[in-house]
């Protein structure tokens, strides 16, 4: 199995409205791909929120192949709808972990 994570620090001003967009709208469509069996979102504790949050979105893939494909077919244009309406209000980094236990 496959985490596909994706950190995010949001800026203060736009957080609410961003937390609610990921949770009704951006997940939803990343999950409509087909490709991750689940996801979950969670808030990094112990960071300074005086510029933003930092949250860690985490979607659980089989297999890298499948992944791969997800990166191909669909992630481009889904990182293009998060960058367009959130432009200049976050950083982002992905990282890829293998559950083995």
């Amino acid at each position: 199995m496959i985490l596909y994570n994706v950190t995010v620090k949001i800026d203060t001003e736009v957080h609410e409205d961003w937390l609610h967009w990921m949770k009704t709208v951006h997940i939803p469509d990343v999950m409509a791909t087909g490709f991750f069996k689940g996801h979950q979102i969670a808030k990094v504790l112990g960071q300074d929120e005086a510029d933003g949050f930092t949250y860690a979105i985490q979607y659980t893939c089989p297999d890298m192949k499948t992944l791969h494909q997800y990166t191909i077919h669909h992630a481009p244009a889904l990182q293009q709808d998060h960058s367009n309406k959130y432009e200049g209000k976050f950083v982002a980094f992905r990282t890829l972990l293998e559950v083995v236990g």
